[in-house]
């Protein structure tokens, strides 16, 4: 698959995430959205932090529901399904 432009930002978020699943770090919290007040799952890289705290870094939010409702994945050969 091509890689888009736009993903480049996205890239240390990622990496993060690979790192944090590769050293068993990852967790699903229950966090706030800021901006409606409302409880979301998120997947957070989880790390050790002073006085025996941890420091929970949110990377993704989760999907209400089939995730194939929402997003539509690349086709193989590139591009969208039904879109031109």
């Amino acid at each position: 698959m091509k890689k888009r432009k736009f993903l480049d930002g996205y890239a240390p978020n990622f990496e993060t995430l690979q790192r944090a699943s590769k050293d068993g770090r990852l967790a699903l919290v229950e966090c706030r959205d800021a901006k409606t007040g409302e409880l979301v799952p998120a997947v957070c890289a989880v790390s050790d932090a002073e006085g025996g705290e941890f420091l929970i870094v949110p990377l993704a939010r989760m999907f209400d529901g089939n995730p194939y409702e929402v997003l539509q994945p690349p086709a193989p050969g590139g591009g969208f399904e039904g879109v031109s």
